[in-house]
């Protein structure tokens, strides 16, 4: 049997017990180790993933999410996926389910989670041999959300020569509650397109099999919104007429096309209107500051000594016997 360590990233969501009791009960060989990183201070997923394989001893350790279910026959299901690779894979992706509403529409944000499901390389379920991440350095630090920096480890594991496969195994993803404006919060991630950008070049939402996004309509969008302001502040009102008028069309059907598909409750609606109108500037704002910090920030050597002399990572090895903790 092929030992492995699960190490699960946490800001202490109450769903953690839930990953770690399915761990324990679940049918299959036991892991070597359950380690739990408390990402106390925000550090983010990336940081809290390397502290815990970092102190990991065996030769496979499993990602797991702190919200994912993971079903009963998970460790035997694992155990078959990890034997079954060949010396040249370094990674093996479980199958991703994202459960939907049976009786409407998805949201917007249930439509987005369920994304999920045909993503690359998330670490929702992600096992990788202990070697690559020593190889590569683990993850990039500098990636700050859960947002491409498990696709980034999985492309320099490629540009490696190794294998990233998909496993047999299954797990739930559910979709957890969000607020208002947890649309505009995600447009943070154009923040993290540019250091991939950086990093893997011009191509590298093709590396990656993913679609390009809406940065350039949001450009023009915002771009019209600035126009409707200067043209008014200046005198100009036939000019500013016009740029309002772009504005306000590319925003409206912007939002069509997020309502559309939806349930089409008020509040949905509401929802998208709002953060339709909000979304292209915050956007373009996140991208011009990504773009800012990589090229004033340097790319530095990622050490186990961050976590050692920052204090910030609370590590807990939990033990395989309910009910108790080393």
């Amino acid at each position: 049997m092929t030992g492995y360590t699960v190490v699960i990233p946490t800001v202490g969501r109450e769903s953690l017990d839930v990953v770690v009791n399915a761990i324990r009960d679940g049918e299959g060989p036991p892991p070597e180790e359950i380690i739990v990183v408390y990402d106390r201070f925000g550090r983010g997923p990336a940081a809290a993933r390397n502290a815990g394989w970092r102190r990991a001893t065996s030769e496979w350790v499993v990602f797991l999410d702190d919200d994912v279910l993971p079903p009963r026959d998970w460790k035997r299901r694992l155990a078959d996926d990890l034997a079954a690779v060949g010396d040249d894979v370094a990674a093996s992706q479980a199958r991703i389910e994202v459960p939907l509403p049976p009786d409407r529409r998805p949201t917007d944000w249930e439509r987005n989670t369920s994304g999920l499901a045909d993503a690359k390389w998330i670490t929702a379920d992600m096992a990788y041999r202990r070697s690559a991440l020593l190889e590569t350095g683990g993850f990039d630090e500098r990636f700050p959300r859960a947002y491409r920096e498990d696709a980034d480890l999985a492309l320099r594991v490629i540009d490696l020569g190794y294998r990233v496969v998909s496993g047999d195994r299954v797990t739930t993803h559910p979709v957890r509650r969000t607020g208002f404006f947890t649309s505009l919060k995600q447009q943070r991630g154009n923040a993290d397109d540019a250091l991939m950008r950086k990093v893997h070049g011009p191509r590298w939402r093709e590396k990656i099999g993913g679609h390009r996004g809406r940065l350039r309509e949001h450009a023009v969008t915002t771009g019209f919104a600035v126009a409707a302001v200067l043209c008014g502040l200046f005198g100009a009102r036939r000019a500013a007429a016009v740029a309002a008028l772009g504005w306000a069309a590319l925003t409206a059907r912007f939002a069509a096309q997020r309502i559309a598909p939806g349930p089409r409750t008020a509040p949905e609606v509401v929802r998208m209107i709002v953060t339709s109108a909000a979304i292209p500037p915050a956007a373009c704002l996140h991208r011009a500051r990504g773009e800012l910090q990589v090229r004033v920030t340097r790319n530095e050597a990622q050490t186990a000594a961050r976590d050692e002399s920052g204090g910030q990572t609370c590590i807990e090895s939990v033990s395989l016997v309910p009910g108790t903790s080393a």
